[in-house]
């Protein structure tokens, strides 16, 4: 056997006693081959079988037997839709075929049974799917609905758009796998490998690693530091550690003399200890050492932060104890509105509160004290613009080096505790109450908050990285960190005690902060299942919870897979089609389709569409789009000022929810500077510019009225609207367009008229004026401001040509 043959590609232990190996290539000898466990003490293999061919193939979508003959295969337990109803056809697609096979009978999958298991089929020649190795491939229903292929597909393979295929493999088709039962328990702490016996060629083996029993370990009860009369008990999930020991203090200088308490080991994986004392106020955190292998990145003399510590005095820790009755719960009574009617602005902390006209030196001006007291002044600039939402980037503690050092925040260090720099003591956990009144404050306002979330990767350091590497982080075979975030480390949120810590961390915040929902960063990376369980877990905490998804990573999209589920998204796609279509782009179809909800593909619900063209991340609107040299709005053209008025426009008569940045409505500017996540200088708000463009100030502030008031009910929907509900209208050869709501009066006797031009020259468009008889016209909005109701009768009714100038929009209603 040559030495590229014998490459072993992963070891994995499904049970204490059971496991696989994966081989680089096919066995193709009748014997199994030559392999050992090994390290100090391992146990011994007792038996080395092949793996049934079948098995991989459940996982990969195929395997080839030993006649050559090539399964594609579907288990019907892992589409439920598809076993309800057993009349629904299914194709294999992948370049063999054109990626086109529906209604070809040649490519339908047909009812088998695999193993005693309901499966769907496609049997063939190996060969010609071997012609071309790495062909890909993919299952496509009757309805053109394409099934998920899962994340941890052993054979997953992108295309060039991020979409998630299959791979076809000739020398990896289910006889590169072999079975192993060892004759005396693994223990989880030691660290073993797979090699082969013969010793002779030590590149070839790997480490072996726990599997899904690993990741299914669940401990039930509380975990974190509690307070229970003058006892204080502490309580951490370590699976893989040898040893653990909690320190604790009083005094933030006198570390070095903290006291240090051993902590014991239970079956469930925690390690826990108990003081007879009440030690509320007092500063801990653990040292945890544990087996060195690729898999670990245990380092006892590290001080670790809690991951459930409830307030942390900066990103290192210490955690501080804090008995429950202290931090206590919240129930103001504040009405979460309807997601329908929510108008949603995305805003941070110190960028609203630094240059807000208010009282207060830069230690409160750059936290949660300055915000509470911005949004209770007479002044606050979001209550002027009427948006009933406010998205708050994280304030979950992150990783800047300094309190006083900017950051955006999406590097979290613990999921608990409030941002310390927000903070103005966080040595004595003011961020809770001080986080609390920024709620409060928001909600006296009736705004609701929504906070970003980050649990898809963690920032610096890494404290679940040194409780365990394996348990909590995204690996191959071999120990590399997946890297699908950009950040290095993403969490494997598959982890049955991640998903316990993001929907522990979630539960506190609602409960104790009074949160009104979360938007979670790059969502895509935890995992529908995941995002199923959370969404269940959090509606028996707070039913009427808004939950929006950021659906994307760099490993793939996933808004079309959250269309059964209680998420919203942020919608991608609507926002590249308003930057391309106020600067004249963009197609009729595009145009129809996103004013209508993006209901065919992304949301099956109209609220399920977070319709937004600035965020964060990226340059700012008005740099995008500006005619200006190197992407620098700050001085905006005239016609800058015209696309962003048809820009809200369009996005408050867009079905689905519509999402504001901070500062967008005065053309705020970053200078054309692309990834500013560091930069205060340029993201903090500069509330001179309401004054220098007023008017677009205030006419962002009359849409989001419009869209808030009894007649914008036409454009928030709960249930999805009747075919007959729009009606469009194009101009000739040109990307303006003319919508009419409500045309079939299926939601009431109001229906709205909205026409926009976003060419450079006078377009016509042509109405069909049967379906405008009825009650008058009137005249409600153009490009520049609304009318007054007195002076709606000007300009004139609604005509059978409408005359649109360049860069402008018009918005009539018929009322009831």
């Amino acid at each position: 056997m040559s030495s590229r043959g014998k490459k072993i590609v992963q070891a994995l232990l499904e049970s204490p006693t059971q496991g696989l190996i994966e081989l680089a290539h096919d066995w193709r000898a009748r014997h199994p081959p030559s392999l050992v466990l090994i390290g100090d003490q391992a146990p011994k293999f007792s038996s080395l079988s092949r793996f049934p061919d079948y098995v991989f193939g459940c996982a990969s979508g195929y395997f080839v037997n030993r006649k050559d003959e090539i399964y594609f295969l579907v288990r019907l337990s892992d589409q439920p839709e598809l076993a309800a109803d057993p009349e629904e056809r299914v194709y294999l697609a992948g370049d063999f075929n054109g990626w086109d096979p529906v209604g070809q009978a040649q490519w339908e999958l047909r009812a088998a049974s695999v193993d005693g298991e309901p499966v769907l089929l496609w049997t063939g020649r190996a060969a010609t799917f071997f012609a071309h190795p790495w062909m890909r491939f993919k299952f496509v229903t009757g309805g053109h609905r394409w099934l998920e292929v899962p994340a941890d597909a052993p054979n997953v393979s992108f295309d060039d758009l991020g979409n998630r295929n299959r791979a076809i493999d000739p020398e990896r088709t289910g006889q590169h796998l072999f079975r192993f039962t060892l004759a005396s328990p693994m223990v989880l702490s030691e660290s073993w490998a797979v090699g082969w016996s013969d010793g002779s060629d030590e590149g070839h083996r790997v480490p072996l690693k726990p599997g899904k029993f690993f990741f299914d370990l669940v401990a039930e009860g509380p975990l974190g530091a509690k307070v229970a009369g003058e006892i204080t008990t502490f309580r951490i999930f370590a699976p893989r550690a040898r040893k653990v020991e909690l320190c604790v203090t009083d005094d933030l200088d006198l570390f070095d003399s903290a006291s240090r308490y051993p902590l014991g080991r239970h079956d469930d994986g925690t390690w826990w200890v108990a003081l007879d004392q009440n030690l509320h106020g007092w500063y801990y955190w653990y040292h945890i050492d544990g087996p060195s292998d690729a898999f670990g990145l245990f380092v006892p003399e590290r001080r670790i932060l809690d991951p459930y510590a409830l307030a942390t005095v900066g990103r290192d820790g210490p955690g501080i104890v804090l008995a429950e009755s202290w931090v206590g719960e919240v129930a103001d009574g504040f009405a979460t509105p309807a997601w329908h009617d929510l108008v949603i602005v995305e805003a941070h902390v110190r960028d609203l509160a630094e240059k807000a006209p208010v009282r207060g030196g830069a230690l409160e001006r750059r936290g949660f004290v300055g915000l509470a007291a911005w949004v209770r002044s007479p002044q606050f600039y979001l209550h002027a613009l009427g948006i009933n939402c406010v998205e708050l980037q994280p304030v979950q503690e992150f990783d800047n080096r300094t309190h006083s050092e900017y950051h955006w925040g999406y590097m979290t260090a613990n999921f608990f505790a409030p941002a310390s720099g927000y903070s103005t003591a966080p040595e004595v956990a003011s961020g809770i109450q001080e986080l609390k009144d920024v709620v409060a404050a928001f909600h006296e306002r009736g705004i609701a908050v929504l906070l970003d979330v980050v649990f898809n990767h963690v920032g610096e350091p890494a404290h679940l990285m040194f409780i365990d590497k394996l348990y909590y982080f995204e690996q191959d075979g071999a120990g590399k960190l997946s890297n699908w975030s950009g950040c290095g480390n993403d969490l494997r949120a598959r982890s049955a005690m991640s998903k316990r810590l993001i929907i522990d961390s979630c539960s506190h915040l609602l409960r104790t902060f009074g949160v009104d929902g979360f938007r979670f960063d790059l969502a895509e990376l935890l995992g529908i299942e995941a995002l199923r369980e959370i969404e269940a877990a959090l509606k028996v905490v707070k039913p009427d919870l808004i939950l929006i998804a950021e659906p994307w990573s760099f490993r793939g999209h996933i808004a079309g897979a959250l269309r059964d589920t209680g998420w919203a998204s942020w919608n991608d796609g609507y926002r590249d089609f308003m930057r391309e279509y106020v600067r004249g782009g963009g197609s009729h179809g595009s145009y129809e389709y996103f004013l209508k909800g993006s209901p065919w593909h992304f949301a099956k619900w109209p609220a399920q569409t977070v319709n937004y063209t600035e965020s964060h991340d990226d340059r700012a609107w008005i740099d995008i789009i500006t005619e200006n040299h190197e992407h620098d709005g700050f001085v905006p053209t005239a016609n800058d000022r015209r696309r962003t008025h048809l820009m809200v426009a369009m996005l408050m008569m867009s079905i689905g929810i519509p999402m504001l940045a901070q500062g967008q409505d005065f053309l705020r500017s970053k200078g054309g500077v692309n990834n500013t996540y560091q930069r205060g200088d340029l993201n903090v708000l500069d509330y001179h510019r309401v004054y220098r463009y007023p008017s677009t100030h205030a006419y962002f502030a009359d849409w989001v009225a419009f869209r808030r008031s009894p007649e914008g009910t036409v454009l928030r929907h709960f249930s999805r609207a009747s075919e007959g509900f729009f009606r469009f209208f194009f101009a000739h050869e040109s990307s303006a367009a003319a919508a009419l709501y409500n045309a079939d009066l299926s939601q009431g006797a109001v229906r709205l008229l909205f026409a926009v031009n976003p060419t450079l020259v006078d377009v016509k468009i042509v109405l069909d004026m049967e379906i405008f008889s009825g009650n008058p016209w009137q005249a409600v909005a153009d490009s520049e401001r609304f009318y007054r109701p007195e002076t709606r009768g000007y300009p004139p009714s609604v005509a059978p040509t409408l005359l649109l100038p360049p860069l402008s929009c018009m918005l009539w209603m018929s009322p009831a």
